[in-house]
């Protein structure tokens, strides 16, 4: 049988992180094999491209951008995704095309109709089968990231373009919600997992 394809999404400071950890657990422990990768990255160009995507110093077109986050995921999919699904692992992503419309096309403002056709050039058919989307507003993402001491190239933009990011993040999710899960992530860790735990035991199922 294929895996299911599950994939993190949220702005810089929505907690993605401490809950793919979590997810990660849950999942293994009801026995599914599991592979957790991320975007950009997951493959030894993707991780190079990484570099160059959230290099502080290295000014880019949003439309450079927006091809090497696609040229990113080809490989991603070629080489990772779409193996393990094949083989019937579970495969968990830190982000992934959602990210693209929220990030160059909400942020950046690139145009949707660009990112939908490379979209379906570099993935085809394929899909996320359930996305999680941690909501939060900018300002309380801007008040975790303090911490951040070197803030990468997206991290260090304003609170406006962090506000088009979520408004196209909240889009997308209007027009997939049998996908795309809004995860109420201001809310304190526990409640939060209460309501994932609800979500990923019918995907268990």
């Amino acid at each position: 049988m294929r895996g299911k394809f599950i994939t993190l999404e949220g702005i810089d400071g929505a907690g993605k992180s401490t809950h793919l950890e979590w997810l990660a657990d849950f999942w293994c422990a009801h026995g599914h094999d599991l592979v957790v990768t991320r975007e950009p990255g997951g493959t030894v160009l993707g991780e190079q491209l990484r570099k160059l995507l959230l290099d502080g110093k290295q000014a880019m077109h949003a439309e450079t951008e927006t091809l090497l986050m696609f040229a990113a995921r080809r490989e991603h999919i070629h080489q990772v995704i779409t193996p393990n699904l094949e083989a019937g692992r579970w495969v968990l992503c830190d982000r992934f095309t959602d990210a693209t419309f929220a990030y160059q096309g909400g942020g950046r403002g690139v145009a949707w109709h660009r990112l939908e056709a490379l979209e379906h050039w570099v993935q085809g058919e394929l899909e996320p089968d359930l996305t999680f989307y941690f909501d939060v507003t900018p300002a309380v993402a801007r008040q975790r990231m303090t911490a951040i001491k070197q803030p990468d190239r997206f991290e260090r933009e304003q609170n406006d373009f962090f506000q088009r990011v979520r408004d196209a993040y909240l889009l997308r999710a209007r027009n997939a919600p049998q996908r795309i899960h809004i995860i109420d992530a201001e809310r304190n860790i526990e409640e939060i997992r209460r309501e994932l735990t609800v979500i990923v035991e019918l995907l268990c199922q």
